[in-house]
């Protein structure tokens, strides 16, 4: 089959990857002008690691990633006031867990995708028809061309969304939180494999130490108010006035702002819909059921959809309804988890009122006992889903 997918991101290199495989002519179409660098970094284990071992690409995220030995909890003036391993938090054994760029994990994904793929940067969809026998799609700058199925892999604000099933008021669902990220070269101090957290009411800072004697600084706070989109001058005033009066090392941070070699801020939103697909057209990734940041396991969610999709249509030979369906049915229950519990863990960053966070701070310091973090992070860290085998011929 003729396969279009939209959005270059995570979810679509690692479709494209595994349809490639299974014999289907695949192009990829992304807005940018190339693949997106900088961003958030993001902690990657489970079934998603499962998918990247298939694909044998593990090997390069554990050599560009960082495997995060503490998370500390410091107060205004710096003090360690509660720290873990994340590692024990997670319950990982075996070495299959990293942090990494999101950028960097979707590169590498993109790498292992790009054979004979086609690849269109610098252009979009303006037009989906569906007739029933195949897609006639419009794009933004190529000419008409006509596909056997077309994939939205392109993110919370897809446009194969709007465009098929309306307008993402219909399914987003804003968490009240919203994130920033950006990364500077030469900050001090720097502690090695230790993400330092700052957190207080409303709002939360986290520093990471990066490769090439960068950091990364991210930012998760509560807004009511409208986020400016594709204006990032204006996305950095507002986080300045937001963060205004935060203490601990933030108003050094933002006045590192100016120098940040890339930059991020939206919404921590969800999207739920009743279905992932209509017709001969389907959504994955962000596009069909984002978990938001807060779940911390988006991108993993992502590939582990990839896969699905990709061996549904390959069991289906050709009946794109029923891979469809069966896509749906295998990751309902584990989709609708994380994003159940993301909407719980607000609190954990950008507490609400002091006893929320002295709440919130109280559970960090006992995080160190394994036990007790199983209990408190255990059950919506675990994925309930059992990854079909890669199709042999």
């Amino acid at each position: 089959m003729r396969v279009l997918i939209i959005g270059a991101g995570i979810a679509g290199p690692t479709l494209a990857y595994w349809l490639q495989r299974f014999g289907h002519e695949v192009t990829l179409v992304e807005h940018a002008p190339r693949l997106r660098e900088g961003g958030y970094v993001v902690d990657f284990w489970g079934a998603g690691f499962d998918v990247a071992d298939r694909m044998e690409i593990v090997p390069r995220l554990m050599d560009e990633g960082y495997v995060v030995r503490e998370a500390r909890e410091v107060s205004s003036s710096g003090r360690r006031i509660a720290h873990f391993d994340p590692r024990h938090v997670i319950g990982i054994s075996g070495g299959r867990f990293v942090t990494i760029g999101r950028s960097d994990l979707s590169r590498a994904v993109y790498d292992a995708a790009d054979g004979n793929m086609e690849t269109l940067f610098r252009d979009t969809v303006t037009a989906l028809n569906d007739d029933g026998d195949r897609v006639h799609v419009e794009f933004q700058h190529a000419a008409p061309r006509e596909f056997d199925l077309v994939v939205g892999a392109d993110g919370l604000h897809s446009r194969v969304r709007k465009l098929v099933f309306g307008p993402d008021a219909a399914f987003e669902r804003y968490l009240g939180i919203t994130v920033a990220a950006f990364d500077v070269a030469g900050y001090r101090p720097r502690d090695e494999l230790v993400a330092v957290m700052h957190t207080e009411v409303g709002d939360q800072v986290l520093r990471l130490a990066l490769h090439d004697d960068a950091t990364m600084f991210c930012f998760m706070f509560r807004y009511d108010g409208d986020v400016p989109q594709d204006d990032v001058a204006a996305q950095q005033d507002l986080l300045r006035r937001r963060m205004r009066g935060v203490g601990w090392e933030v108003p050094t941070i933002l006045e590192q702002m100016p120098q940040a070699r890339t930059f991020y801020l939206d919404r921590a939103s969800q999207i739920r819909m009743p279905s992932w697909s209509r017709g001969r057209i389907a959504l994955i990734g962000d596009a069909a059921a984002a978990p938001s940041l807060l779940a911390g396991q988006g991108s993993a969610l992502a590939m582990i959809e990839a896969y699905i999709l990709a061996h549904e249509l390959h069991e289906a030979h050709g009946d794109h309804q029923a891979a469809f369906a069966g896509y749906e049915r295998r990751l309902a229950q584990l989709v609708r988890g994380k994003q159940d519990a993301a909407t719980r863990l607000g609190a954990a960053f950008a507490p609400r009122n002091h006893l929320q966070l002295l709440l919130r701070n109280t559970i960090v310091g006992l995080m160190a006992i394994p036990p007790i973090a199983n209990m408190a992070m255990g059950r919506s860290l675990v994925d309930p889903i059992h990854l079909p085998p890669v199709p042999v011929g």
